[in-house]
């Protein structure tokens, strides 16, 4: 009986090492931590929170540029963000026919080059209040606020929530947003 209790003290104290470790140096989103070793899709496919983005991002056929060396910032609306566009909308844009469409949505949402919150606000402050970062897509997204307080306005005016900030990835770097961002 000793060794049963000291085993599963063991098992408590290692699990809570690795979970301080885990949370100090890479984050969680979704439920599983993201590693700074592992590409952007390598992560992006443990967040539970952003099962539908993978899920565009495949039909988009763009695995294999946000696996690529980068770096990308990719501002990462959650499944909630999808599912708060017009009932349907995820649907269509997934058919093979919209490809097009989808391609411009999500590309919309990666910046050439790695933009955490610190350099953000390092643009921001030069810019007189606001970053503008240019798209994959070739349309432009402006930044305001500071910190972890960033927000992100796409070229219709809608404005999304950075909810997490500076999810580092071996090729790049991830601003969780709340809401999908659309390009004209």
């Amino acid at each position: 009986m000793t060794k049963v209790k000291l085993l599963s003290a063991t098992v408590i104290i290692a699990l809570a090492c690795v979970g301080n470790a885990t949370a100090a140096n890479d984050p969680m989103v979704g439920g599983a931590a993201m590693y700074d070793t592992k590409n952007i899709i390598q992560n992006a496919i443990n967040s539970k929170d952003h099962t539908t983005l993978v899920a565009a991002v495949k039909a988009g056929g763009l695995v294999d540029t946000l696996e690529g060396p980068g770096p990308f910032t990719v501002f990462a609306p959650t499944n909630a963000a999808f599912a708060a566009l017009t009932p349907g909308t995820v649907d269509t844009l997934l058919k093979p026919e919209n490809k097009a469409t989808l391609d411009k949505i999500l590309t919309y949402h990666v910046v050439p080059g790695r933009f955490d919150s610190k350099t953000l606000d390092q643009q921001i402050m030069s810019g007189g209040g606001r970053a503008t970062l240019k798209t994959v897509q070739g349309d432009m997204l402006t930044v305001t606020g500071s910190g972890k307080n960033l927000m992100v306005t796409d070229d219709k005016g809608n404005t999304a929530k950075v909810t997490i900030a500076d999810v580092y990835q071996s090729n790049g770097v991830i601003l969780v947003v709340d809401k999908v961002l659309m390009p004209n």
